[in-house]
Formats: C-alpha cells, sequence, structure tokens
C-alpha cells in the first residue's frame, strides 16, 4: 500500500514537471514566433527577393565592372550578405558583386525542395538569372559551397571564368571531416526553432557570430545580423543540405576535374589544425589543374572575416597574372 502511494507521489511529480517543461517550451515558441514578426516589421531584405517553386530568394547584389563576383557561403551561415561583406565591399569598387542566400538561410525562405547538389546548383543558377545577372561567374564559395562551384565548373564550364575558394570543402576533404551525430543536430535545430537560442548571454552570440565585435558592419547592420541569426540558424534546409553531404560528394566524384578552370584557395590554419589533411588535400588538388593556387593565412574558418585584405590583394594579383577580368 505504502509502495503505491510513493509511486503514485512520483507519477504526480513527473505529471507536473513535464506539464512545466511543456507550457515553458510553448511560452519560448510563442515569444519567438512574435519577435520574428516584430524584427520582420522592422528590418527589410536589401537586396532583391526572386520567386522560384513559390519560395522567396534573397539575391544582393553591387557594383559594376567587367565581371560578376558571386559569394556562395558555407553551411549553416545564417545571413551571408551581411556575413561576406568585409570581402565583397572591397571588390564592389571595381566589379559586380552577388550574394546568393539559398533557402533558409538570410532573408530568404525555407523550401521543401530537395537539398541534392543538382537542385542547389540549378536554383543558384535560376536565382541569378531572375535577378537579372548573366555569366560567366567568377565563383568565391565558402566551405560546404566548395562542392557546388566545383560541380557547377563541371556541369557547365563556360559558366564558371574561375573559383577562388575561401578554405572551401573539396571532394577529397568530405571524407576527412570531424563525424557529428544527427541526434546532436537534431538538438540544435530543436532548440533554434523554438527560440531558445534567444537566451544566449551576449558574450555567446558575439563568439557565434564574431563580426559583431568588428567595425566592418554598422550598428543597424549588427542588429539586423543578429535578428537573422534567431530566424536562420540551422533551418531544415541546412540539417538536409548535411546530410546529402556524402550523396552531394558522390555525384562530383562521377565527372572528370575541370581543370580549365583556373583555381585559387585561400586556406586557413585553424582549419588544417582542426581537420588532418585539410591544407594538404587543397594543395594537392590545386596541383592538378591547369592554374591552380593556393595561399594558407593565420586565421579562422571564416578566412573572409579577418584576412579580407590580404584576400583581395592575392585575387587582384592573381587576376592580373592569369588575364582575368
Amino acid at each position: 500500500m505504502r509502495r503505491k502511494r510513493v509511486f503514485k507521489i512520483i507519477l504526480i511529480i513527473l505529471v507536473v514537471v513535464l506539464a512545466i517543461i511543456s507550457v515553458s517550451i510553448l511560452g519560448l515558441y510563442i515569444n519567438h514566433r512574435v519577435k520574428l514578426n516584430r524584427e520582420a516589421e522592422e528590418f527589410s531584405p536589401p537586396g532583391e527577393m526572386v520567386e522560384i517553386n513559390e519560395k522567396q530568394f534573397h539575391v544582393y547584389s553591387e557594383g559594376n565592372g567587367p565581371s560578376t563576383l558571386v559569394f556562395l557561403s558555407g553551411h549553416g551561415t545564417s545571413y551571408p550578405t551581411l556575413d561576406f561583406k568585409p570581402l565583397w565591399s572591397k571588390f564592389a569598387q571595381d566589379y559586380r558583386i552577388v550574394v546568393i542566400e539559398k533557402p533558409g538561410y538570410g532573408w530568404s525562405e525555407p523550401s521543401d525542395s530537395p537539398r541534392d547538389i543538382d537542385t542547389i546548383l540549378e536554383e543558384t543558377r535560376t536565382a541569378l538569372d531572375l535577378a537579372g545577372e548573366s555569366g560567366p561567374y567568377i565563383l568565391f564559395p565558402h566551405s560546404m559551397s566548395g562542392l557546388e562551384a566545383i560541380y557547377w565548373a563541371q556541369k557547365y564550364p563556360t559558366e564558371v571564368q574561375a573559383i577562388i575558394g575561401l578554405d572551401p570543402l573539396i571532394l577529397e576533404s568530405v571524407e576527412l571531416l570531424p563525424k557529428t551525430s544527427k541526434s546532436q543536430l537534431n538538438m540544435v535545430y530543436f532548440i533554434s526553432r523554438i527560440g531558445l537560442s534567444r537566451l544566449m548571454p551576449s558574450s555567446e552570440i558575439a563568439n557565434t557570430l564574431p563580426l559583431l565585435d568588428s567595425d566592418e558592419l554598422s550598428e543597424e547592420e549588427k542588429d539586423e545580423y543578429v535578428s537573422i541569426f534567431y530566424k536562420s540558424s540551422l533551418t531544415k534546409n541546412m540539417l538536409e543540405e548535411f546530410n546529402q553531404l556524402k550523396n552531394n560528394a558522390q555525384t562530383i566524384m562521377d565527372n572528370s576535374l575541370p581543370i580549365e578552370t583556373p583555381m585559387y584557395f585561400f586556406i586557413s590554419t585553424e582549419q588544417s589544425e582542426l581537420v588532418e589533411g585539410w591544407k594538404d588535400a587543397l594543395i594537392d588538388y590545386a596541383a592538378n589543374l591547369n592554374i591552380g593556387q593556393t595561399t594558407e593565412l593565420s586565421t579562422s574558418h571564416y578566412i573572409h572575416h579577418d584576412e579580407s585584405q590580404a584576400i583581395y590583394n592575392n585575387v587582384i594579383s592573381f587576376f592580373q597574372q592569369n588575364q582575368i577580368d
């Protein structure tokens, strides 16, 4: 009899605890949605919105010049337009620059379209076309978008004038990456979607978004960056991109090396230390191209934040040496 009473008390306690947790999560989610709506009214996309498969894509462009430089963000970059600003702002003086935000990134709406590399590439090309841009393009892929850039050069070689890799992921590096469990990613996805990230202390936000401590962004842009981070950190499209990584790598493997496309890879010391073989893989890849070059910079994986001026100077020299306009 006593055991039944103790069990009943424990059961009641569990029910109460679960109810408190459920109400707390619901409260967090409602607060998150209310603030997202408020922030959507406070800020607006700085670029052009184009529609693909009934979803809105954000395409930011600026400047004019002999060539169009297309910036492709790495996996999980919540706001590509501002993330690349330290670099594209330097090139925009003499070139046309374009930043494509894929579904679930920045101001672009999440999409139900698959995240295989063919779909990703065709959406990028369509977004450029709808925004009135025309190639051939010089691609600036960061991290995982290195695969997209290489596949672009394989599939449509006349559209790719050159590739400037910003610590890019290449086929040979995929197996070198540290293993990340799906359960970890699903947990981060859940935290992001219910708005728990809004409880992060400001110091942790600054560590996650280092450009907040930079003078490359205005105070208004920094506020906008944080609001987009809350909206677009690890969306369902980002999650699916990660799940499709090996399949996308296999698609690239089935095609030949685009040796005719000039490529210049900037390699970060931090990533080389974290991922054994990262630097060697990029150096070996570039060595097999007709025109291939690499430069290692003492910086983080977000190489375009810390060394934008060095990258700009080296790229301009690379263009001049190889008669790339």
